[in-house]
């Protein structure tokens, strides 16, 4: 009789029911800083070794450097986004979205969008008004980053319900494992995927031969720069990332800063008392309790050696970001949420090649939303602790989170 093996440390991470605290396991996965798992994938949970690989040119962001791509990275291969590609490929794709989308190329407007960043979230709060209970995510933290990535990339705001039903179903394919998932969720998440892209590539095409206008849409659609235009199938892949990324971490990103901060009261009354602390207080959040909790679609290429491990090429390698942020080895008393934390060079935003270009609005977008909440609802309290949260461990934050008055 064969007896039934126990579950990993990573698979236990997948579990649901580690979604509202992973953190011990975290703490228990970087006792083996490179472990191979049994089905031959790689975790990688120390803040050194991650770094290094994230810095490591024989690791690949391409699916295509898979030995055995499953359903999910085969789609990436069919369609890949530029961060699914590696160098040279990358960094030209790269370079286009940066020259319409921020710094270095347009270093004002991420900074010139203060104000209607501003705008939007005081309307928000307006119509929130005097209500008893709030539910941040669903009348804050997602209407706020979906409005402004609508804004900025010339997609209708009024579509919103539309996409945010494939958006979700997309989001369930990250760390989606074709042995023991629901075939139903990979078709639903693969036809969302489709779906979604046949809707941009629409958008794209109604922009394209006329005067480009603001929106980043038209420009990439129509502007040539030195690195010449994209096709239209990049970019529509382009737009597919933006749209999604431009809001789904900053809605973690805002919402676990609001429960962090009920948590933690007297760094709250201290941010109350002096507002300028929110950008070290951002920064602490994006370590404490980043957004994107780890990374699980990186291959090696050629064979990678870390820690003593050498990573066979082929293999699949999870970068799990959240346990590096939380390393002893790196940062002191690690699980304390500490915005004078000196030296705070966590992986919210990753690092490399790859380090999200989005990262200054995001941080503008974060420091705006959590010093207005706080300022227009002072008596805030938590309803619900631990709130639920959403299914997936990779984009992991709160699916709803229940605030009061009083």
């Amino acid at each position: 009789m064969s007896v039934s093996q126990a579950p990993s440390t990573l698979q236990r991470i997948f579990d649901y029911a580690s979604r509202a605290d992973p953190y011990p396991l975290y703490a228990e996965l970087r006792k083996t800083p490179v472990d191979r798992q049994e089905d031959g994938t790689y975790a990688v949970s120390t803040y050194r070794e991650i770094y290094a690989l994230l810095h490591n040119p024989h690791i690949s962001s391409d699916p295509v450097n898979l030995a055995h791509p499953g359903p999910v990275a085969a789609e990436r291969i069919k369609h890949p986004a530029f961060i699914n590609l590696d160098p040279p490929q990358h960094d030209r794709l790269r370079r286009i979205a940066m020259r319409h989308f921020g710094p270095p190329h347009n270093p004002s407007l991420v900074t010139g969008l203060q104000p209607k960043l501003t705008d939007i979230v005081t309307g928000l709060l307006d119509r929130i008004g005097d209500r008893e209970q709030i539910d941040v995510v669903e009348d804050f933290a997602y209407p706020f980053p979906v409005t402004v990535i609508c804004h900025l990339l010339g997609v209708p705001r009024e579509d919103e319900p539309q996409f945010h039903t494939w958006v979700e179903a997309i989001v369930a394919l990250l760390d989606f494992n074709p042995e023991t998932g629901p075939p139903e969720r990979l078709q639903e998440g693969l036809r969302a995927r489709e779906e979604i892209r046949e809707y941009l590539s629409g958008l794209a095409e109604k922009r394209r031969d006329r005067q480009a206008g603001d929106d980043l849409l038209s420009k990439l659609v129509n502007e040539d720069g030195p690195d010449g235009r994209m096709t239209h199938e990049q970019v529509v892949s382009t737009a597919n990332l933006l749209l999604i990324a431009g809001h789904e971490t900053t809605v973690n990103l805002i919402t676990n800063g609001v429960l962090t901060l009920l948590r933690h009261p007297d760094v709250l009354a201290r941010l109350r008392r002096d507002p300028a602390m929110i950008v070290r207080t951002v920064e602490e959040l994006l370590r404490y309790e980043p957004p994107v909790q780890l990374i699980p679609w990186r291959a090696a290429y050629g064979d990678a050696t870390v820690a003593g491990v050498t990573i066979p090429a082929g293999s699949q390698v999870t970068l799990v970001l959240a346990a590096g942020n939380r390393d002893p080895a790196r940062f002191r008393d690690p699980d304390r949420f500490d915005p004078d934390r000196p030296d705070n060079q966590h992986f919210g935003f990753g690092s490399g090649v790859h380090l999200c270009f989005g990262a200054p609005l995001a941080r503008l977008e974060a420091q705006i939303a959590l010093n207005a909440f706080f300022h227009r609802i002072p008596d805030a309290r938590l309803l619900a602790d631990p709130p639920p949260y959403r299914q997936s461990a990779v984009l992991r934050g709160p699916r709803h989170l229940a605030v009061g008055r009083g």
